[in-house]
């Protein structure tokens, strides 16, 4: 197989695994987390040993896709296994660091200036990914203080209501209040 071919093989196969399905937002059992790690560790190996058949700078990049690809992997199903929103940006900035990786090993085979745009391209690239998972971490964190706030303004609206009343009606009314607004 001449590496042309490869190398595309391998990108198409690297692309697929890179798919996000970070937002499905399904959580993941510890079980199908440890088979996910094992998958990934699995799929390195397939693609690490497709590797051994190039030399040069094409094994280096052949290799930083292998090793980037379970990388990505292990994120994906940490932040799947977490379920938060902290997670789901760290997966998203291992990815970004992966990518960064093996842009880095492709801008190896250019020189000069050519080589160093290319560097430059990768790290800004690497730069902006991860300026978007931490922004909407935040987003995520202020939306979520947001509607505490409001669940909170809520409650005390319902607790000022229930001051009108008195004795067991009043008790009643409190409870209620405390099970709808998740307070205790």
């Amino acid at each position: 197989m001449n590496r042309r071919l490869l190398n595309r093989l391998l990108q198409a196969l690297v692309a697929g695994l890179a798919v996000p399905t970070l937002a499905t937002g399904a959580a993941m059992t510890s079980t199908d987390y440890n088979a996910a790690k094992d998958r990934a560790a699995a799929e390195y190996k397939t693609l690490r040993a497709r590797c051994d058949n190039l030399a040069g700078i094409p094994k280096d990049v052949c290799i930083a896709e292998a090793k980037a690809a379970e990388r990505k992997a292990r994120a994906e199903a940490s932040a799947l296994y977490k379920n938060t929103d902290k997670a789901r940006a760290q997966a998203r900035i291992e990815a970004a660091e992966a990518d960064y990786d093996v842009a880095k090993a492709k801008c190896v085979a250019k020189a000069g200036n050519d080589r160093d745009v290319c560097l430059k391209e990768a790290k800004a690239a690497e730069t902006k990914t991860k300026a978007d998972a931490k922004a909407t971490e935040k987003i995520a964190d202020a939306r979520r203080d947001a509607m505490e706030d409001k669940r909170d303004a809520d409650y005390k609206v319902a607790l000022e209501r229930c001051d009108a009343l008195s004795g067991g009606a009043k008790d009643v009314c409190v409870n209620e209040a405390k099970l709808r607004y998740g307070t205790k």
